[in-house]
């Protein structure tokens, strides 16, 4: 028999012997259980009450920090990164790349069509005031004031002259900022081109293997303007497409650093950004004329009810027709049938978002743009038109 003395904190013993080869039986307190070897198989009530807490606080840790403090954007990307997405349509975008350019390619086939005839021939960038029919963006009615300062703050509104040569054939590619970019390996490709058009905040560092590395004109509003310096170091000109009079102070506040007033920060429906470090003649206005005649022929197209705003991206479409002999698009093609499909090649926001939108009707857009590639007036690199 072996003795064992095991009292409780009062000192009276609460187990007097046990046989040798018999199992320990554990022995509960009010505090906590101990066996034979004197160890502890229960926490407390203070430790069970601080383990809980530090749980609950990590659950809530693990919903709330990536909240307020994103992973980058390309972080989540997909392990299929690694290889192009689509063998053939790389391919195909080197075969038209090794072809010679031939000058009037684009207006050449676009003239005949009966549904886009209007859209050629038309200023790419404002030059000078002129009396308007239209309030923005279709027209600048009503904010000649604005307008009058923004020119004034424009060494050299129009058209610049890097794109006045004579002779020279240009290849252009519009850069969407659609899903099917994601994995393509255009980047190359799409730095080849002569001028490589993107839109308001569409990132390039970190995406240069599917969206290439440079940016010619980056066409954007304010309230989409990137925010980041580094996104401007290998852009050649912005130009604004003015949706309201104070787009116009927006762009003037930039170009002159002379910033904003407080109640005119207020009419933003975000934060905008103060400073871009690009020079005063880097900067242009977007023809209104090129939004008007563009919703125009939308109309022809148009598959929802009301009044629907052309998007950046297809007012950029029609800007390259004015500016270059052959055009590419890459990154266009929404597809609605495919919900859970990546929206942008920058994050993984799915493509059902877009059914919230009501400005823009983009099937009409898919329409008219898949007319302009049947018709050969452009080429679609990612194949989702």
């Amino acid at each position: 028999m072996t003795h064992l003395s095991i009292e409780d904190d009062d000192g009276s013993p609460l187990l007097l012997q046990a046989v040798e080869d018999a199992t320990p039986v554990p022995v509960f307190n009010r505090q906590y259980a101990v066996t034979k070897t004197g160890s502890r198989d229960f926490l407390s009530r203070n430790e069970n009450l601080a383990l809980s807490l530090l749980l609950l606080i990590s659950c809530y840790s693990a919903i709330l920090i990536p909240a307020y403090f994103p992973l980058d954007r390309g972080s989540s990307l997909s392990d299929d990164y690694q290889q192009p997405r689509d063998l053939a349509l790389l391919n195909r975008s080197a075969s038209l790349l090794s072809r010679p350019c031939q000058p009037h390619w684009c207006p050449n086939r676009l003239r005949p069509l009966a549904c886009c005839a209007s859209l050629l021939d038309i200023p790419a960038f404002l030059q000078a005031e002129r009396p308007w029919d239209l309030s923005p963006p279709q027209g600048l009615r009503g904010v000649e004031e604005h307008l009058a300062l923004a020119l004034a703050s424009l060494p050299q509104p129009g058209l610049p002259s890097w794109l006045k040569g004579e002779g020279s054939c240009r290849r252009c590619v519009v850069v969407g900022s659609g899903g099917v970019l994601h994995g393509s390996h255009l980047g190359s490709h799409i730095d080849q081109h002569d001028i490589i058009i993107r839109m308001n905040n569409a990132p390039v560092p970190g995406f240069e293997r599917d969206v290439g590395s440079r940016t010619t004109i980056r066409l954007i509003y304010p309230e989409a303007a990137p925010h980041s310096a580094i996104e401007y170091k290998k852009t050649t000109m912005v130009a604004l497409v003015a949706f309201k009079g104070l787009d116009l102070d927006w762009l003037t506040s930039v170009i002159t650093k002379q910033p904003l007033s407080f109640w005119s920060k207020l009419w933003f429906w975000r934060e905008v950004v103060e400073s871009i470090p690009l020079r005063p003649d880097n900067f242009r206005i977007l023809h209104p004329e090129i939004v008007h005649k563009t919703g125009l022929v939308l109309k022809k197209y148009g598959l929802k009810q009301g009044h629907m705003m052309p998007t950046v991206g297809v007012s950029a479409v029609v800007m390259a027709l004015q500016l270059c002999d052959h055009v590419s698009l890459a990154g266009f093609g929404y597809d609605m049938q495919q919900p859970h499909a990546r929206l942008h090649y920058y994050e993984t926001i799915r493509m059902s978002a877009m059914k919230s939108q009501v400005v823009h009707d983009i099937s009409a857009e898919k329409v008219f743009l898949r007319d302009l590639v049947v018709s050969g007036v452009v080429t679609d690199l990612t194949g989702a038109i």
